[in-house]
């Protein structure tokens, strides 16, 4: 998994092309749970689901930023 400090690193495109990444990994785990087979790491699917939700909110206070300067240069 990816640490904080990387993430706040990346830029929006980067962000969201590990978002994608993270997702299709989290559909895997899922569907192996579905099947009745054990996952390979259980922990893995809570790690996921946790590091989507910090992508989510980087790339939300990333543009929200954006909106504010953009704002300020109109006025």
């Amino acid at each position: 998994m990816v640490k904080n400090k990387d993430l706040v690193n990346m830029d929006k495109k980067e962000l969201e092309k590990h978002l994608r990444e993270i997702r299709m990994e989290l559909i895997k785990s899922n569907s192996e749970v579905a099947s009745g087979t054990t996952p390979k790491s259980p922990g893995r699917i809570r790690q996921s689901k946790k590091t989507i939700a910090r992508i989510l909110t980087l790339i939300n206070k990333k543009s929200d930023k954006k909106t504010k300067e953009e704002i300020k240069k109109d006025e």
